[in-house]
């Protein structure tokens, strides 16, 4: 039974790094499953209230790292709201209408097109900030691998 259980949870967390290039998946979400799951198959007791407490925390720090790297980087590359909810729109649609290729050029092309469309802005500051989209997706995928990563060693840390 042991192994089922760690089979699940290792799926859980290896499902939740998927989540990071892929938004639909709820990445945060699985890190947290694999704790229920051990929970469930083994007991609650081994996990005391201030891992779950320490894990909540880096749960709100990994949404504010993805709205923050993304927002800081279209900001710093002269972009506006507009180029923000566009490369967030992208990033969720690309994947699906360019596959593989699309979790990049998704929010790249969606922060673009927001720019010239809202803003009427010049073509080569609207390039500008789709780069900017870019830059703030890949600093958010290695800040919340980075989160995730800790999330994980602290529950090995804390199970006997």
């Amino acid at each position: 039974m042991s192994v089922i259980a760690w089979t699940l949870i290792l799926a859980s967390f290896i499902i939740s790094f998927a989540g990071l290039l892929y938004p639909v998946i709820p990445a945060s979400l699985f890190v947290f499953l694999g704790f229920i799951i051990y929970g469930l198959f083994f007991t609650f007791g081994d996990l005391p209230w201030w891992f779950w407490a320490a894990e909540v925390l880096f749960l709100i720090l990994l949404f504010g790292a993805d709205f923050l790297a993304n927002a800081v980087g279209v900001k710093r590359f002269g972009g506006s709201k507009a180029g923000m909810w566009g490369s967030t729109v992208g990033l969720i649609v690309g994947p699906f209408v360019i596959p593989v290729a699309g979790i990049l050029a998704g929010p790249f092309i969606g922060a673009v097109a927001a720019e010239l469309i809202f803003n009427r802005m010049p073509p080569g500051r609207a390039l500008k900030s789709g780069i900017g989209s870019l830059v703030g997706f890949l600093t958010s995928v290695a800040a919340k691998a980075s989160i995730q990563l800790v999330m994980i060693i602290l529950f090995l840390i804390v199970i006997p």
